[in-house]
């Protein structure tokens, strides 16, 4: 059974890096719908309200608690952030409560060698809230993503993209669930499914950028599609150590090399759209949101190789 430490800072750190990931993720839906669904767009402002309020409370929280690996990892915000989130409001007209990633700025490592019962209470009380909220959120786009794939409704999403996002909640909301019972973490096990979902997920997004990139932008997008099929390959590797026929170990090693130069290039990329250097339709926050969610697999896998 978790430490009430242990408790308190695994679910502050979660929900650092996955609620800005959510509240991204209904920017993006909402900046892709079409005038004929703006009651949908209305409803993803909604959410993004919430989770911005989720966040906040969070951070409120963090301070002292949370630790400086997670904090100086890149995967709660990075250089690039307030930069991404300024250009990506001016570019769609959508207000970005930078507020909240100030303040992600300036907290501090653990200070703290254990927690007193009104912190434990308040973050069982979070993770509750934060529970409903994403399963109403798994809701909503699993809504969208059915109009999508029977042709009732048109977004600049793709369908993939969308099935991606879902997955990604209903992952979020697994780890809070385990967290909230208390569940202690079997590090073998979690190794398994982690590098299984996230080798998936860097894969995904490997294809969405070579999609997303201008036709004239070759040598970006072949790198791009390369990423794709070396994560495609990893991913097929961690689902054979899952049924134990390939030895984590090797996934973990290949997994971290391939991770960090799939970092480099994110980052590289962000700076490249935020400088109006690379011609695309990727927003610049998306290009932010795809590299922490890089730094946080590459933090895993460090994790994983010890």
């Amino acid at each position: 059974m978790l430490s009430c430490m242990d408790f308190v800072r695994q679910s502050l750190e979660i929900h650092l890096f996955f609620a800005r990931i959510m509240k991204e993720h209904t920017f993006f839906l909402e900046a892709g719908f079409t005038p004929a669904n703006s009651n949908f767009a209305q409803q993803a402002a909604t959410f993004r309200n919430e989770f911005d309020r989720l966040l906040a409370e969070v951070i409120s929280l963090s301070d002292g608690i949370v630790s400086p690996n997670v904090l100086n990892s890149g995967e709660v915000i990075t250089q690039y952030t307030l930069d991404a989130e300024m250009a990506s409001a001016y570019y769609t007209g959508m207000e970005i409560q930078t507020s909240l990633t100030e303040a992600a700025a300036d907290l501090m490592g653990a200070r703290r060698r254990s927690v007193n019962s009104t912190l434990e209470q308040r973050v069982e009380s979070l993770n509750y809230k934060a529970m409903v909220l994403i399963d109403a959120l798994i809701q909503f786009k699993a809504t969208i993503l059915s109009n999508v794939l029977t042709c009732k409704m048109f977004t600049m999403n793709y369908p993939l993209l969308l099935d991606h996002i879902l997955r990604e909640a209903k992952f979020y909301l697994c780890l809070i669930q385990k967290l909230q019972s208390r569940v202690e973490i079997d590090a073998e096990k979690e190794a398994f499914e982690q590098e299984f979902f996230w080798n998936r997920i860097m894969a995904e997004h490997s294809k969405f950028i070579s999609g997303l990139l201008d036709p004239t932008e070759n040598e970006l997008i072949k790198t791009a599609s390369n990423f794709g099929n070396q994560f495609d390959q990893l991913t097929e590797e961690a689902k054979k150590a899952m049924d134990k026929t390939y030895p984590i170990s090797k996934v973990t090693y290949h997994s971290l090399k391939a991770t960090k130069d799939i970092r480099d290039f994110k980052s590289q990329g962000t700076q490249g759209i935020l400088e109006c250097k690379i011609k695309s339709t990727i927003l610049p926050l998306l290009g932010d949101h795809v590299l922490r969610e890089a730094n946080h697999y590459l933090r895993l896998l460090k994790i994983f190789g010890k």
